[in-house]
């Protein structure tokens, strides 16, 4: 027979070979760190420029960052911190290379579906290391206890007070200390009994930790991630807990409330990796976010857990809605949760596989202009990445054939490109409250 004993003696094993596997990954210091981009990545990939034009505007202006000269080649290569400064100095034809930034706090995508495998984690890395690369600053949330996105970015001894359980229980102290300390009972005259928080969570100091504590720097040096780790699995059981010990307490809304503490300015764009299921952690990302992105494989099952997905979420929604009668007092939003948009991505798609190409026409049919009209497509290139916790951005394409890695990249070049097609003008709307949606899309056409 075999008990937790049992269990925790193989996880222990298997925490030695991860050890290893990260010194072959990353190096011998477990630490994972970003490699430098040619003059050709630079040139056409990221700052889209003619090669010819961005060697003339290098020679013309020697306080730009030259970057290094390996010694067996002769093209340069330029860390992200000399491709930004470039980005910044650079202006062709007078145009800033610079992405739009409007007004306001960040924008929040959530990227959820509870069916395993449909390529969650993998699209809010390479989303976010895309975002990276075109200049926006990036904060990911990591809400899933596989912690694969976490990993992936190199983090991997997290503690569970620094994930989303502890920003949870840090809002259920703060919450429940505020809803003592308000006004309450006045219309009938009558004192409702205060809420008490044992001990065993109050004594573990969370509600002490400040906005910035649970935030961590990643090997990218524009984008940070609120990781996680398999100990914050236990978020699910401790919720129901804590929603036992005070209902009033609004614990879909928590993440929201810490996002919110956050500094306007500081990032540009967060994207959310949800865990394979609608639980409390999923639900605070989809309150939290402003459009959904739900990522499906191109096979019929797929597509039916998708529609699950989509049902399940809708009545969860929809009961929290009637549950806490349609506002939050103590909180900027209303309710039931609006999203400004949602869409449909498909992923592992192989376009000379017929029937991918019937999925994702039977995609259209059912979910219309909400279907993303680039996949990721499954290459050998995006597998290899995988297996080494990398993105394609982190590969070196010279492990490769560039075509093969420019195949891969350039995937995930038009996904992201059709997410910021689709993004900006409700980002605009947010910065400008006059500026409907449509409205800015309209404008941004015309500009």
């Amino acid at each position: 027979m075999l008990t937790h004993s049992d269990l925790r003696e193989i996880q222990t094993r298997s925490l030695k070979m991860q050890g290893w596997i990260r010194e072959q990954t990353f190096s011998p210091e477990s630490e994972k760190t970003l490699r430098r981009f040619s003059s050709w990545e630079v040139a056409e990939l990221i700052l889209g420029l003619n090669q010819n034009t961005f060697r003339g505007k290098m020679a013309a202006d020697p306080s730009l960052p030259a970057g290094k000269v390996e010694p067996d080649g002769r093209q340069r290569w330029f860390t992200l911190e000399e491709v930004n400064t470039l980005r910044r100095k650079l202006k062709p034809r007078g145009k800033s290379l610079v992405p739009s930034r409007p007004k306001g706090r960040a924008f929040r995508t959530a990227i959820a579906n509870f069916k395993g495998g449909a390529g969650k984690s993998t699209v809010a890395l390479h989303f976010a290391h895309a975002a990276a690369l075109d200049g926006y600053r990036v904060l990911c949330v990591d809400f899933d206890p596989q912690a694969t996105l976490s990993h992936s970015m190199g983090l991997n001894d997290v503690s569970e007070e620094r994930t989303v359980w502890g920003i949870m229980a840090r809002d259920l102290v703060h919450e429940t200390e505020a809803q003592n300390a308000a006004p309450r009972g006045a219309a009938s005259g009558t004192a409702l009994p205060q809420r008490r928080l044992p001990a065993s969570i109050t004594d573990l100091g969370i509600q002490d930790l400040r906005v910035a504590d649970f935030i961590q720097k990643t090997n990218w040096p524009t984008i940070d991630l609120i990781p996680s780790c398999a100990n914050a699995a236990f978020v699910e059981f401790a919720s129901a807990q804590y929603r036992h010990l005070n209902p009033e307490w609004s614990f879909f809304a928590a993440v929201n409330r810490y996002l919110d503490q956050l500094p306007d300015d500081q990032w540009d764009l967060i994207f959310f990796d949800c865990p394979p299921a609608i639980g409390y952690q999923s639900m605070n990302a989809v309150f939290a976010a402003d459009m959904l992105y739900i990522p499906s494989g191109p096979g019929y099952w797929e597509y039916d857990s998708t529609t699950s997905f989509i049902g399940q979420l809708s009545e969860a929604l929809e009961d929290l809605a009637y549950g806490f009668e349609g506002s939050l007092s103590a909180d900027k939003v209303t309710l039931p949760k609006a999203f400004h948009d949602i869409r449909f991505l498909l992923t592992r798609y192989e376009p000379g596989n017929d029937l991918h190409r019937a999925m994702f026409e039977a995609f259209g049919k059912v979910f219309g202009d909400k279907l993303a009209q680039q996949p990721i497509e499954m290459t050998r290139a995006v597998e290899q990445s995988g297996r080494f916790l990398n993105s394609i951005y982190e590969m070196d394409y010279r492990d490769m054939t560039r075509e093969t890695w420019r195949r891969a990249r350039t995937s995930f070049d038009r996904a992201f490109a059709e997410f910021k097609t689709v993004m900006q003008p409700h980002w605009d709307s947010m910065g400008d409250p006059t500026l409907s949606a449509d409205k800015a899309a309209v404008e941004g056409a015309e500009g």
